[in-house]
């Protein structure tokens, strides 16, 4: 259990979920999982087994072909999908961007416009509400994406690969950003990444899939081995370097757990 996970409330339930698209492609194999509320857990598995099913299946964007998912007391508006690509719209500015979940929800536009600047100074964005996303980088239109996500204070984050297209530099930065806003707010984290090292720094718990059609081959506990406060330095210790070899193990082996 990580230390996320100690505040005693559920946030979600898979029981025996599984998925089928047409023509009989057997994208999840039914499984179960508890996610506790406040825990940031990482999904690593092969390319096409089935994690970005599974997280769109959590998010409701597909229904499941069998099992039930529950998330106790959870409304639709408390779960934020961020997705690969930013998706803002060009024609809207950083701060349009940024408040318009809150203008489909019709809050005022003075309360929606101060909540987007005050989550872009929590990503680092200060200062840049009046830019469309064209003269934006790729890291900081993934922030302004991420922002706009948060700007709800969602109960549930579910992230799809949200780095995967930036260069390695940039990558790591976000990654180390993005804990520190995970620390903070403790919202229930799930991030689906083909990357061993950004997961196991990423994550308090990862879970490591099988080849298509996805399995649990292993759900290992981080945050026993890991400390709290990651910063950039930490993936070059030798504790940094066994987690990483734990989930390559697993990935290669590729078994069910």
């Amino acid at each position: 259990m990580s230390t996320a996970g100690l505040v005693g409330e559920t946030s979600l339930v898979l029981h025996r979920v599984g998925k089928t698209f047409a023509g009989g492609v057997e994208a999840v194999a039914p499984l179960s999982l508890r996610i506790e509320s406040g825990e940031f857990v990482a999904l690593i598995g092969p390319s096409g087994c089935g994690k970005s099913t599974l997280l769109r299946l959590i998010a409701g964007l597909e229904k499941p072909s069998v099992g039930q998912i529950e998330q106790p007391g959870r409304n639709p508006s408390d779960v934020a999908y961020v997705f690969q690509d930013a998706h803002l719209l060009p024609w809207r500015k950083v701060l349009g961007n940024v408040s318009l979940p809150l203008e489909l929800l019709g809050v005022d536009r003075s309360q929606r416009e101060a909540r987007a600047l005050d989550v872009l100074k929590q990503v680092g964005l200060s200062g840049l509400e009046s830019r469309y996303p064209a003269n934006l980088s790729g890291g900081q239109r993934m922030r302004v994406s991420l922002a706009r996500a948060m700007i709800t204070s969602p109960q549930l984050l579910l992230l799809d690969e949200p780095f995967a297209a930036l260069d390695e530099i940039t990558r790591q930065q976000l990654d180390e950003w993005l804990r520190q806003i995970w620390v903070r707010n403790r919202m229930t984290v799930l991030f689906v990444t083909h990357s061993i090292n950004e997961a196991a720094f990423l994550a308090d718990r990862a879970i490591v899939f099988t080849q298509r059609p996805a399995q649990i081959a292993l759900d290992h506990d981080l945050s026993k081995h890991l400390p709290v406060d990651r910063r950039a330095d930490l993936r070059g210790t030798a504790e940094f370097a066994e987690q990483t070899q734990t989930l390559y193990q697993a990935l290669e082996g590729g078994h069910v757990a």
